[in-house]
């Protein structure tokens, strides 16, 4: 079986390190970034001045063709990063005219960010929102689609990989196709799949946008997401940063404000680039192991197995129901329904065990850097609980 804790060797391989098991909420960082992020700080140093030449020249680009790769886009141009994905819902919205209420079709398992600003505008009487159940899983993709059919939506929003419970939508090239006489944008929510399904964008990448980052699977830390944006779309956005301008330098003035007509569009301002050094080393230490994403999953999902075979009758979780229990419809997390989700989270973490819990769900994610051993601690620890 696959086993890359090696290469973790400063943080989860370290002597004494917790068991970690919330690779979906906060990944550990790989060796090879720490020497990137040391990278970012002497070149700084060494350029001066001209760092944001070398930044914009050679390290963003290289960062746009591993994304541009891994999702199978064919213009590297389109990607545009920023230092979270809420920057780019906010722009999004200031697409639209102002003082327009927006009609807005998501899901009701969308993550935090999200569902907060979007229920804010509701407040204000800004948004109209059509909330589309999650549950039952295995029709939502077909309900979402027939509530797009009443027309006139501003944006359609659905996560890829739902945060809360790990479902995977099995066809959104298939629902994107559905969804596009309905909607203006129609935007996914990439975060839990990036770097840890394999995801094929090319059918629809001129019409989706695809929000992700590098906080969980790619293993780059905070700091830098990123957004596909498909041509056309969102021409001149009203939330915009100097950065946005760089691609019409060279364009004459007509008395109204430039924007590239690229990714750069939804450009923001001036922002820590080491993000991006650390996604590229990480992303060339990926590619120079030669393990496809699809070997990473299934060793995640091996793992995922033994864990769920060694839950026992009697466990603290052998009563509890998975959220998701088709494996080939999840992620790289499992969670469980409980009422006990808080108090066992706790428990675990006094036993040095990191999980997380969102309300009744507690989620128990795995990654590359598990083995077996892994599972059998993670195993007794939960056995020898009383919560």
């Amino acid at each position: 079986m696959l086993s890359l804790k090696a290469h973790f060797s400063q943080s989860v391989g370290a002597p004494g390190a917790p068991l970690h098991f919330a690779a979906h909420s906060h990944h550990p960082w790989p060796d090879v970034s720490r020497t990137a992020q040391m990278q970012a700080w002497d070149d700084a140093a060494r350029l001066l001045d001209d760092k944001w030449g070398h930044v914009f020249g050679t390290v963003l680009p290289e960062a746009q063709r591993h994304v541009a790769r891994v999702l199978h886009l064919p213009d590297p141009g389109s990607i545009v990063f920023a230092p979270n994905t809420h920057d780019f819902v906010v722009r999004l919205f200031s697409c639209f005219p102002a003082g327009k209420t927006l009609r807005i079709l998501a899901s009701d398992a969308e993550f935090h960010s999200f569902t907060r600003q979007t229920m804010r505008l509701e407040e204000e009487g800004l948004a109209e929102i059509v909330r589309v159940p999650l549950q039952p899983h295995e029709t939502f993709a077909a309900r979402f689609a027939a509530a797009a059919s009443a027309g006139g939506f501003d944006i359609a929003f659905v996560s890829h990989v739902f945060f809360n419970s790990g479902f995977i939508v099995p066809d959104i090239a298939g629902l994107v196709a559905a969804l596009s006489p309905h909607a203006h944008f129609i935007v996914i929510d990439g975060y839990h799949g990036f770097m840890a399904i394999e995801t094929d964008l090319s059918a629809i990448a001129g019409r989706a946008f695809y929000l992700a980052g590098g906080y969980k699977y790619a293993m780059a830390g905070e700091g830098v997401c990123f957004m596909h944006c498909p041509p056309g779309y969102g021409p001149r956005p009203r939330d915009t940063g100097w950065y946005a301008e760089f691609g019409a330098l060279e364009k004459p003035r007509d008395g109204r404000i430039g924007y590239g007509s690229d990714g750069s569009r939804f450009a923001g301002a001036t922002f820590d680039p080491s993000g991006l050094y650390r996604l590229n080393a990480v992303m060339r230490w990926q590619q120079s192991l030669g393990i496809s994403l699809g070997a990473q999953h299934a060793h995640v999902l091996a793992l995922q197995q033994q864990f769920l075979d060694g839950l026992g009758e009697s466990g603290v979780l052998a009563a509890h129901m998975l959220a998701v229990a088709d494996a080939p419809s999840r992620g790289r997390f499992l969670t469980f329904i409980t009422q006990k989700a808080g108090a066992i989270h706790d428990a675990l973490a006094a036993k040095r065990v990191m999980t997380d819990y969102r309300a009744d769900r507690l989620r128990i994610g795995f990654g590359i850097y598990h083995d077996e051993r892994d599972v059998e601690a993670l195993l007794h620890a939960l056995n020898t609980l009383s919560v």
